[in-house]
Formats: C-alpha cells, structure tokens, sequence
C-alpha cells in the first residue's frame, strides 16, 4: 500500500498551524513528581483480580483509583 500522505507540504508546514485553541500562562506552570507507590503483598480473591486484568492494561491502576475513591468517600463522611 503506498502512502497518500504530501510528505513535501508536511515538512515545509510550521509545527502548528491555526489559531490556538488553549491560551496558557506556562509561567505560572510547576513540576509535580508524583509520589513513588509502596510496594505491598496483598491477597485478593480470585475473581476480583481476573476482573480488573481482563480490562487491559493499567489494571492496577485502575485498582488503586477505586481504593482511593473508597477512602475518600470514607473520610468525607467522617
């Protein structure tokens, strides 16, 4: 399959083009290194881990946003 893409008009095109959509004050802007994860052993039931790898990658991720949003929900009640 040969590629349709005007190689020639992209390379000769400024890195962006248009309006800009977003008006930011980079000035204003910090880097946030997020915390380093603690490393745990936990044991799970079976069917709950199946669960949340069977929805692909980023499962622990995942895992551990559903812990917090307990936990938060937890904490503002209290």
């Amino acid at each position: 399959m040969k590629s349709q893409t005007d190689w020639e008009r992209v390379k000769a095109a400024p890195d962006h083009e248009g309006e800009q959509e977003i008006d930011i004050d980079w000035s204003k802007a910090r880097l946030v290194e997020p915390e380093p994860k603690k490393l745990i052993s936990l044991r799970l039931d079976r069917d709950i881990v199946e669960f949340f790898r069977s929805q692909g990658k980023g499962y622990q991720t995942r895992m551990n946003a559903v812990l917090r949003a307990y936990m938060e929900a937890v904490e503002k009640k209290g």
